[in-house]
């Protein structure tokens, strides 16, 4: 199953020297649940600090515990603000 994701900086409570240690770990472990097959897209979001994400996994339970990996998600640093499962678009399916 197929979720998008939506997650916000809390740089009402961080600095940008707060979220630069942590930077690098978080795009490596990015980049390794991609590889996973966990996340199978990934865009900086234009409105504010934060990323839109597409996810596969089984159910959002899980979809809750892979982000946990993320290192700013475990350091309450990015906040998950939307977690919506998606269905497939019936418009291009056989016509009755």
């Amino acid at each position: 199953m197929q979720f998008i994701t939506l997650s916000r900086r809390r740089s009402e409570q961080f600095t940008d020297a707060d979220f630069a240690p942590h930077l690098e770990a978080e795009a490596q472990r990015a980049r390794q649940l991609y590889l996973d097959g966990f996340i199978r897209q990934i865009w900086h979001r234009g409105d504010e600090g934060g990323a839109c994400l597409l996810i596969e996994a089984v159910d959002e339970a899980a979809v809750r515990v892979g982000l946990q990996t993320l290192p700013l998600v475990a350091a309450g640093m990015l906040e998950v603000t939307a977690i919506v499962p998606l269905r497939p678009y019936a418009g291009f399916g056989p016509r009755a």
